[in-house]
């Protein structure tokens, strides 16, 4: 199509161009054919390309394609979690490189029985965790959060027991510097108590048994805070049926540290410790008196004429004075004998207490004449005119 347009005013950028209908068209100065000015007619042809058109729409579609198949038909895959190995206190979980898709990554966090135990380092790199410090035979729930740009994502859950302490499966241990026959010998102990051997040093290496600390294996279980232990450790295991405690098996720990046999060390000291308390206890009960020896008074006899220490002093014979003035009548009775450790008396306790009593009450029956005797005896020498007045003792008196 044909139009023709006068041109009215012509700038530098913009010329103002009048149809043949009075209308202004504003129309670039750089499309009109040079030494134009005002005034002057200029023909444009206009018309449609189609043909570029079409290849346009054709580009755009290409375009819409691409970014439906980049953003729109992938995303962040959740984490697929896995039990690598499990001993008494720690289990080793281990999941497949995270896939993202197109979205940005915030974060990789990992659950125990619901709870949250942590943040993954690096988790487009690190793809395994040892969690230690675990009961024993005690089940636990674990599970992983993935958290990016495009939503969060959560694994399956999964319940992993910890071992017995006679499970030895999970045990797993990388060898260091041993001999020949050793390390042959170190195989065959291993499989025998079901245990796994494995060549290089691991996140899953519970044990490093060697003989000499040198080594990069031995240096990297040394960086990672992994036992390392002499081959005795696995014999002791085997020996006990269960796992032991690596205090007595460390390169340099004391041999005497180790238990041999089921609990045998305890024992013998248990043991020790009783024959000495029994040696102490015979030696007292040999110094101590027996209990007739301990309860059992001097026999009392009939006075005829002579003294007896029980009965106190014969006829005519004064009673030695005290202190202040009164006479001692009553004998004087043994010590009270020590109680029993049990607190109950035995029979020859008994039986010489009453014995004593019986004894005591002779005794004073035997007195109570001789005194009265004494003070006839007395008045009939003296005339019957003086007599002890009150305070005094026989002693006093001029018989």
């Amino acid at each position: 199509m044909l139009i023709s347009l006068t041109v009215g005013k012509v700038d530098a950028g913009v010329a103002v161009l009048l149809t043949q209908d009075k209308r202004l068209i504003e129309f670039p100065s750089i499309l009109l054919p040079p030494n134009i000015s005002s005034g002057s007619i200029v023909d444009i042809t206009v018309a449609r390309n189609l043909s570029s058109e079409a290849a346009s729409q054709s580009a755009f579609q290409s375009l819409q394609n691409e970014i439906f198949t980049t953003f729109g038909q992938r995303s962040p895959s959740p984490p697929i979690l896995r039990c690598r190995n499990a001993t008494q206190t720690s289990v080793v979980l281990e999941w497949d490189p995270i896939q993202l898709a197109t979205a940005e990554l915030r974060s990789l966090s990992l659950y125990r029985n619901g709870s949250k135990a942590g943040s993954i380092p690096r988790p487009t790199e690190v793809q395994s965790t040892k969690i230690s410090g675990l009961a024993v035979d005690t089940e636990y729930v674990f599970h992983l959060v993935l958290r990016t740009s495009a939503g969060t994502y959560a694994s399956e859950k999964l319940a992993v027991r910890t071992h017995k302490m006679t499970d030895l499966s999970g045990i797993t241990i990388t060898p260091g510097v041993l001999p020949a026959q050793l390390r042959d010998s170190l195989e065959t102990a291993v499989e025998r108590i079901g245990a796994k051997l494995i060549d290089t040093v691991r996140i899953d290496t519970t044990h490093f048994v060697c003989i000499e600390g040198r080594g990069q294996m031995w240096e990297k279980a040394v960086e990672m805070n992994i036992p390392v232990v002499r081959p005795e450790w696995v014999e002791g295991c085997e020996r006990e049926g269960r796992i032991v405690g690596v205090r007595g098996y460390y390169l340099n720990a004391d041999p005497r540290l180790r238990q041999v046999g089921q609990g045998v060390g305890i024992q013998n000291q248990s043991q020790e410790g009783g024959r000495q308390s029994t040696q102490s206890r015979n030696s007292r009960v040999l110094q101590q008196p027996s209990p007739q020896q301990q309860t059992s008074p001097p026999v009392p006899t009939e006075s005829h004429g002579e003294e007896s220490p029980v009965d106190g002093p014969s006829h005519g014979s004064p009673t030695p004075a005290q202190p202040n003035g009164t006479t001692n009548s009553s004998p004087a009775s043994p010590p009270p004998p020590p109680p029993p450790k049990d607190g109950r008396p035995t029979e020859p306790k008994r039986a010489g207490e009453e014995e004593h009593k019986v004894r005591r009450e002779d005794g004073d029956r035997l007195r109570k004449p001789t005194g009265r005797a004494s003070s006839s005896d007395s008045m009939e020498e003296g005339g019957g005119g003086h007599t002890p007045g009150d305070g005094a003792s026989f002693s006093e008196v001029a018989l």
